[in-house]
C-alpha cells in the first residue's frame, strides 16, 4: 500500500481553509512565501467555520530558508500566529489533535499575504487506498 492513504492524506491548495482533525492524530501545515508573512491557526466545529475562534496553541514550528536549506526551529509563547520574514521561505506548523477545543475538529491555516499552504493529515486513524480516501474538508 502507498504512503498516501496509510500514513498521511494532503489537502494541496488549504490557504485559509478548514481540514478536517478527525480520521487522524494530527495535521501539520506547510507554509510557503518568498517575501515572509503572517501564518493564523483556527479553529472550528464544522468545514462551514462556526464557532471559529484563533488556536493559541503554537509554540514550536520550523523555518527553512529556502529549497534543501536546513530546518531551522523556532520557539515562542503560545500563540495563534507565526511571523517569517523575507529570509524564512518555508514555515512547518504541527497541529495534534489534542490541542484542539471539545466539539471542535476543523482547523486552518491562514496566510495574511500571498503565502501557499499545504495541510498534511497524519497518523491515519483508518487506512485506504488513496480513491477510498474521505474528503479533507
Amino acid at each position: 500500500m502507498e504512503a498516501l492513504g496509510r500514513r498521511f492524506n494532503v489537502l494541496p491548495v488549504a490557504d485559509d481553509v478548514y481540514v478536517r482533525m478527525s480520521d487522524c492524530t494530527g495535521i501539520t501545515f506547510v507554509g510557503v512565501n518568498t517575501a515572509g508573512d503572517t501564518w493564523t491557526l483556527t479553529e472550528a466545529k464544522d468545514a462551514a467555520g462556526t464557532g471559529a475562534q484563533v488556536l493559541t496553541t503554537i509554540t514550536r514550528f520550523f523555518t527553512s530558508a529556502t529549497v534543501g536549506a536546513a530546518w531551522v526551529l523556532g520557539t515562542q509563547a503560545a500563540a495563534s500566529t507565526v511571523v517569517t520574514s523575507a529570509s524564512q521561505d518555508v514555515v512547518v506548523i504541527d497541529v495534534d489533535g489534542a490541542e484542539l477545543s471539545d466539539t471542535y475538529d476543523f482547523i486552518k491555516v491562514a496566510s495574511t499575504s500571498t503565502g501557499t499552504v499545504f495541510a498534511i493529515q497524519h497518523d491515519l486513524e483508518s487506512q485506504r487506498k488513496p480513491a477510498n480516501l474521505p474528503a479533507l474538508v
